[in-house]
């Protein structure tokens, strides 16, 4: 675990990385909106569960914590989730069903602290209104978007992130050429049938999402990208099915190196 930062008004960052073989670091980032009902988006990785408590829980109280959104089942999105639901008793689980299917292989979440979401959901949760996308790329069938009509951010789950030499925080600080080149590769190496895909389909969701205008886009692999630098992810992320299949060597495979990390902490 890195050292928390805002990434907006009462929006904390609680972030980690990834190494990823001859490419660089991969972000990973979970949310916490702390204002009204608490809403905290992801859960770390298993590796990270600790660090990510302890950050978390100086953050805020665990009784104060309304929900958890799991934008996807993947471990480097729930891995501190069932200490979560342990310790914060008022939280609710907010996920796909496909999500909280492959959760319960792991451990099951009592069905009253469920709500579930699929694309074209909006849920309220307090002052807050939160509407449900289908990213452009994805890894698992069960991931979310999520918009949050109250201030404006995206969290946009694995889509948009990046692989970079250096993590930083924002945007601005990375050079254009090496946060765009790791974008490319990122978004291509989680979802690889963007070579296969009908291009005109791809773009729909691109466009659903760049319709809502984000004041902010957080993706969990990637660092904060404020409004007047959104609409450029938009345009790299519409010619991604244009490009040719990513194919890393046999030593380069993503979830290889999670594999890796997490025997290695462990």
């Amino acid at each position: 675990m890195d050292t928390t930062y805002s990434a907006g008004p009462d929006i904390h960052v609680l972030p980690s990385a990834l190494p990823i073989p001859g490419l660089g670091d991969q972000p990973v980032n979970a949310f916490l909106a702390r204002s009204g009902q608490p809403l905290l988006v992801d859960t770390g990785m298993p590796v990270d569960r600790e660090g990510f408590l302890d950050a978390l829980w100086k953050l805020i109280d665990p009784a104060d914590l309304r929900w958890v959104v799991v934008t996807h089942d993947d471990r480097d999105h729930t891995g501190a989730l069932r200490a979560i639901l342990d310790a914060a008793p008022n939280a609710k689980v907010l996920a796909n069903a496909i999500s909280l299917t492959r959760i319960s292989e792991e451990f099951s979440i009592p069905q009253e602290r469920v709500v579930t979401a699929n694309p074209g959901s909006r849920v309220k949760v307090g002052d807050r209104e939160l509407s449900f996308h289908r990213p452009p790329t994805f890894d698992s069938p069960g991931t979310l978007a999520v918009f949050d009509h109250s201030d404006g951010t995206l969290y946009s789950s694995d889509s948009f992130g990046t692989v970079v030499e250096e993590i930083q925080q924002d945007f601005t600080d990375l050079s254009e050429e090496e946060f765009f080149h790791g974008f490319e590769v990122l978004n291509r190496a989680i979802a690889p049938w963007t070579a296969l895909v009908d291009e005109a389909k791809f773009l729909k969701p691109v466009h659903d999402l760049a319709a809502l205008r984000p004041a902010r886009l957080l993706s969990a692999h990637g660092p904060t990208v404020e409004e007047s630098a959104v609409p450029r992810l938009f345009e790299a992320m519409a010619r991604i099915p244009s490009l040719p299949a990513w194919l890393p060597g046999a030593d380069l495979d993503l979830e290889a190196a999670l594999d890796s990390h997490e025997s290695t902490a462990g």
